[in-house]
């Protein structure tokens, strides 16, 4: 297989796990026989500094010849003083629009070997398998008006909560489609309380579980679903809920794998290339420093093979490589335990591209004995 791969480093530890997941893709292209073709482009802080624009149209273009987009992370202290359309983030915002990228999928899976790097007492995460469906390119990120301004003589500020309920169905629908390959069932997040705009949600919600009889619809109001993330993780299959809701809730779910650092991500278009990233951050403290985990970049490639390619072999592969490198004892420093051997961001993906090739002889010489 060949495939058009854009490549969007980004900032900060950014540029370090996306070089990793560039290295094991060439692995998983050797032992499979494919040819993966990388075009890269600049995104956020570091495309500021050489063009002025967090998202040049170059790098939009790059993406759009491309049949899948990888992206480290945008952001830094860097960049604090910039004018709010000049920030790192508005490139990712920017592109999550051009590209009609509406829909994030965050998996959220227990290893057991790394209990003792959550806070949470291993009873409460073991087997905990589930799904975070964030809302992509609505809500407060993206309304309109956003800006300061002046009432009554006095400062203030003003964002704007919009969706149109096309936007709504068509993540709630995914959702469901999501939950009927898993569990079956769906809890929608939202504020229905005191939100109008979550009251549309809940009831489209309601709408489309019509469609879906098979698939349970549990609502769940989003200050609840933060306590129960923590308290009862296990509960859950398919969690859809808007894009800020989405946002923070993703990120509190790091907690029950132990670290950001862990958590790949899948950005669904509605008819260009989708996207994949980490979902943690460019980390700028220790950006260069070589200590970054590059698992959640790695993972994220995996779930590029599998959803944009169709790679479903190759991309349990990198998984089954991650898992087993964990198995043995290796961490990063934000995930390391007491008697574990700390690895750098570079032999951590040494190892994981060692333990893929080693699948590859491992299966050759089962093939000979057939």
């Amino acid at each position: 297989m060949k495939k058009k791969i854009a490549v969007l480093p980004g900032d900060g530890i950014g540029k370090e796990v996306t070089r990793g997941a560039i290295e094991v893709l060439e692995a998983v292209a050797e032992r499979y026989d494919h040819l993966f073709q990388f075009q890269y482009g600049e995104i956020g802080g570091s495309a500021i500094d050489k063009t002025g624009s967090p998202l040049p149209d170059e790098t939009t273009e790059i993406c759009r010849s491309s049949d899948a987009v990888l992206l480290g992370a945008v952001g830094g202290p860097a960049w604090d003083d910039q004018p709010s359309n000049l920030r790192p983030e508005r490139g990712l915002l920017k592109i999550r629009k051009d590209l009609n990228l509406y829909a994030n999928l965050r998996p959220i899976s227990y290893y057991a070997s790394l209990s003792e790097a959550s806070p949470l007492r291993k009873e409460i995460i073991e087997e905990v398998d589930f799904v975070i469906v964030r809302e992509l390119t609505g809500g407060l990120y993206f309304g309109k008006p956003s800006e300061r301004t002046t009432y009554k003589g006095k400062e203030a500020v003003i964002d704007t909560l919009f969706y149109q309920k096309e936007e709504i169905s068509r993540i709630i629908e995914l959702a469901f489609q999501l939950a009927r390959s898993r569990r079956k069932k769906v809890t929608s997040v939202d504020k229905a309380n005191v939100l109008e705009s979550s009251r549309l949600w809940r009831e489209t919600a309601e709408e489309i579980s019509a469609k879906y009889p098979d698939v349970e619809l549990e609502h769940m109001l989003v200050d609840n679903a933060a306590m129960q993330l923590i308290r009862n993780p296990k509960q859950f299959d398919v969690v859809v809920t808007e894009n800020m809701f989405g946002d923070i809730l993703s990120d509190e779910a790091s907690v029950l794998t132990g670290s950001l650092g862990m958590l790949p991500s899948a950005s669904l278009s509605i008819n260009g290339p989708n996207l994949y990233e980490p979902i943690h951050g460019s980390a700028p403290d220790i950006a260069g420093t070589n200590a970054a985990n590059p698992i959640a970049m790695i993972l994220s490639a995996a779930s590029m093979l599998r959803l944009s390619f169709g790679l479903t072999e190759e991309a349990e592969a990198i998984e089954r490589a991650v898992k087993d490198v964990l198995d043995s004892g290796f961490r990063t420093s934000d995930i390391s335990k007491t008697g574990a051997r700390t690895l750098t961001t570079t032999e951590m993906v040494a190892e994981i591209k060692a333990a893929i090739l080693d699948q590859a002889a491992i299966s050759d010489i089962m093939g000979a004995y057939a």
